[in-house]
């Protein structure tokens, strides 16, 4: 349930409102916007009758959320959010340019990559640490010692980190080193883990699962906002379907749909729904024109030798030309970056 206050609702209006739905055993989740306040209520709201607010003379409507997450609901904030990553602003008409590597495999590609990347646009660096794999035998990353080359890559560049978490057991290290932790598909359901990253107040990017629904996905965000982070980043990367050509199916409804849905910010990674190079610039112009906040896009110096992924990445010219292809399309629905 979300009570809607009236324009210019004065502090004590609302502080009023919330004690009356505190005292009844539930929490709130105040939100004030340039026209109006709202005031969601969180818990058992069949223990709230909502005449008792519609009778308030500050109280504009009493409104019921039939969805089951609240806080990455719109209708519980019904601006867009903006996640600020080290300084990179994402989503409400701010585009994240999100490039690098798959895995991290040395300093001097990482760097080589990062300079490159930054140069065509790019305002943060991907880089993987820790590699989920469908194999056991498969390349499972360099651990640590990769974070620890991403931050050498940051302190050379400027550009942010973001890195895939696969464990609560390096949460800390993660919360120290990198500026945008990543949940992949594979955890998106990893309810321990998502509770985990409600402990700290560092911006997540959170992947939709290859079989998840919109309401399964929005569900998970809403998992680590319950648990007191409210900093989710959604990302479309493709779901399983019949197709076999392809790695995934790249679902662009998702994001004008989640956009409805949620006041989320949400950004396509194209090269993980295709698998294959050349799919990356149409599917980043297409992810572009319905409405996306970012891209993430991987980039590698050598693809054919690349210990991951290398079939997917784009080669560093490469990149240059798509972005300067994406910005045009940017610019004709008067979204520059």
């Amino acid at each position: 349930m979300i009570i809607v206050m009236k324009p210019r609702t004065t502090q004590e209006d609302i502080d009023r409102v919330v004690e009356k739905v505190k005292k009844r055993g539930l929490d709130t989740h105040v939100v004030s916007g340039d026209e109006m306040t709202i005031i969601g209520c969180i818990g058992d709201t069949s223990k709230l009758d909502p005449k008792l607010f519609e009778v308030d003379p500050s109280v504009e409507k009493v409104m019921h959320v039939q969805e089951p997450y609240k806080l990455a609901n719109r209708a519980f904030h019904p601006e867009d959010s903006i996640i600020d990553v080290a300084g990179v602003k994402i989503g409400g008409g701010h585009m994240a340019m999100i490039a690098g590597p798959c895995s991290v495999e040395s300093t001097e590609q990482v760097l080589e990559i990062a300079k490159s990347v930054k140069a065509s646009g790019a305002n943060l660096l991907r880089g993987g640490a820790f590699k989920p794999r469908t194999s056991p035998y498969a390349f499972q990353g360099m651990g640590l010692e990769g974070l620890k080359i991403l931050t050498e890559v940051k302190a050379e560049t400027g550009l942010p980190i973001v890195s895939e978490i696969m464990s609560p057991e390096y949460l800390d290290v993660f919360n120290e080193s990198v500026d945008l932790i990543q949940i992949g598909a594979r955890n998106m359901q990893n309810f321990d883990l998502l509770k985990h990253l409600g402990d700290i107040n560092k911006p997540i990017l959170l992947k939709r699962g290859l079989n998840a629904t919109y309401d399964e996905w929005i569900m998970s965000a809403e998992y680590i906002m319950a648990s007191g982070n409210e900093n989710v980043i959604l990302c479309e990367r493709g779901i399983r379907t019949f197709e076999t050509y392809t790695r995934n199916t790249l679902d662009l409804q998702a994001i004008p749909v989640l956009k409805r849905m949620s006041h989320l910010p949400i950004i396509v990674d194209p090269s993980h729904a295709g698998g294959k190079w050349w799919l990356v610039e149409p599917m980043a112009k297409a992810a572009v024109a319905t409405g996306a906040d970012g891209l993430m896009i991987e980039v590698h110096n050598d693809p054919e030798n690349a210990l991951c992924d290398g079939a997917q990445s784009l080669k560093p010219h490469t990149y240059h030309e798509v972005v300067e292809e994406i910005k045009k399309v940017a610019a004709a629905l008067g979204r520059p970056f």
